[in-house]
């Protein structure tokens, strides 16, 4: 066990720890877009009538799952057949990778060729999840503008 435990400590290992987290970061990122797109499409139909509802809501979808999300945007917005496809793997792949994924893989993780094509594939994933994060980023961009509210500024202080 001792030398398995000294070759999750190399820097390859650290790699693929890595690229799991950043995994798991873009994952959390599209949940967050798909809860200020939810929540503007309610707003958009005036079901939330007081900031007192917007924020209990607002916390409300922040816990539900992303499987819920994802079956309740679907029949909010608009998203083409190919997002919903994406989006439906994506939320598959993230299940995944967040529950199975080291307990599946974990005799790849002790040979270098097992741990790159683990990385190759995080990458990939980190790739879809951050292409549909951007793409519900303008949405959620689009719907603002439409509502004719005004966006929260960035975190790194430029407007969006």
């Amino acid at each position: 066990m001792m030398k398995q435990t000294r070759l999750l400590d190399s820097e390859h290992s650290k790699e693929l720890f890595a690229y799991f987290g950043l995994a798991v970061y873009y994952s959390q990122a599209l949940e967050q877009q798909l809860v200020n797109l939810l929540m503007l499409m309610k707003v958009s139909q005036g079901k939330v009538p007081t900031e007192e509802d917007l924020a209990d809501l607002y916390h409300q979808k922040l816990s539900n799952s992303l499987g819920q999300l994802v079956n309740e945007i679907q029949h909010h917005f608009p998203f083409s057949p190919d997002e919903t496809t994406l989006l439906k793997e994506v939320w598959k792949q993230r299940n995944y990778i967040v529950h199975d994924y080291f307990k599946e893989r974990i005799q790849e993780t002790f040979s270098p060729g097992g741990r790159s094509k683990m990385i190759r594939e995080l990458t990939a994933f980190k790739a879809q999840a951050q292409e549909l994060e951007r793409k519900l980023q303008k949405y959620t961009s689009e719907m603002y503008a439409k509502l004719g509210l005004d966006q929260e500024p960035e975190k790194d202080g430029a407007n969006a």
